[in-house]
């Protein structure tokens, strides 16, 4: 039997990454037929067939979701070992291709990208939006390694790295209707009182309300729920209009409470505060550029920029 050659298994990757044999190709500038002809001989060489192309999109079958995850593990402790042997003068530099979950993304991840970029210039990113629950799933089949999510969802496969302290709040319109002053702590009961606008399934900021209310004796089935929503810049604009109330980061609205259109409340006795956390597979070896952000990121601090 040949060895398997590292341009096979980065031309298998780069299809399954991007769904496509052409973009494949503009990855590593070559040829479609090239990358055609490296995913034939990794078949003909395992004596199966790694990817179903008779759908309209490229999917991988069960021998192709197999050989995924050792290819990537492959090119990652083969791109480890060359950083680590070489000279420690060599430049950190490739593309970092991560998922985060909404508040990460949209409010923390821009200062955190801009602040690593000024120590590694030669890295560039790519970012990915999805849920916790979804980003940590792909861990868990192999699709992903690491992300960015706002709640753990346990599994002896992950490992978890807080780099993010976060509070929610009870954010309302800036108005008359609403009289407390910001940050005021308000009784329990308002909630009955309210429309609610809350997250989908899936959303860490969701799983913390569900669990921290039924703590309290409340479901969520007992509230005036009047809006499901994915965006966060949706729910901010909906509470602007006056068309609900909703549990919010408190980062998320920063600008909205500047420009008194949004006001903070807190609930009395109902702990809000989480984390923010760098979650990987700790059976996989990270790309040398994926190590140096974690261990970035574990040092850094948000700072008001």
């Amino acid at each position: 039997m040949r060895i398997l050659e590292f341009n096979q298994l980065e031309s298998f990757i780069s299809v399954v990454k991007h769904k496509s044999f052409s973009q494949a190709a503009k990855e590593f500038y070559i040829t479609q037929p090239t990358v055609s002809n490296n995913i034939k001989s990794l078949e003909k060489e395992l004596n199966t067939t790694l990817l179903d192309r008779t759908s309209k999109d490229i999917t991988l079958t069960e021998a192709g979701r197999k050989l995924y995850e050792f290819a990537v593990e492959l090119i990652n402790t083969r791109d480890k070992a060359r950083h680590t042997i070489m000279d420690h003068s060599e430049k950190i530099e490739g593309e970092i291709e991560i998922s985060a979950s909404s508040i990460p993304e949209q409010y923390i991840l821009p200062y955190i990208i801009k602040d690593f970029l000024s120590i590694y210039p030669d890295v560039s990113f790519s970012v990915n939006h999805k849920d916790s629950k979804n980003i940590v799933d792909d861990i868990l089949e192999g699709i992903n390694y690491f992300g960015m999510v706002g709640a753990k969802y346990c599994s002896d496969k992950l490992e978890y790295m807080g780099f993010y302290e976060d509070e929610l709040v009870l954010a309302v319109p800036d108005n008359e209707r609403y009289p407390w002053p910001a940050g005021e702590y308000v009784d329990i009961d308002v909630l009955y009182t309210e429309k609610l606008i809350i997250r989908k399934k899936g959303s860490g900021t969701r799983r913390l309300i569900e669990q921290r209310l039924s703590a309290k004796g409340i479901d969520l089935d007992d509230l005036n729920i009047v809006s499901l929503a994915e965006s966060n810049e949706m729910i901010k604009k909906m509470i602007e209009l006056g068309l609900g109330v909703s549990f919010v980061s408190e980062i998320s609205i920063k600008n909205e409470v500047d420009l008194k259109l949004i006001k903070p409340l807190r609930i009395k006795d109902l702990n809000l505060e989480r984390s923010f956390y760098f979650v990987h597979n700790k059976r996989r070896t990270l790309p040398p550029a994926v190590e140096a952000f974690r261990d970035f990121l574990s040092q850094w601090r948000y700072k008001n920029h």
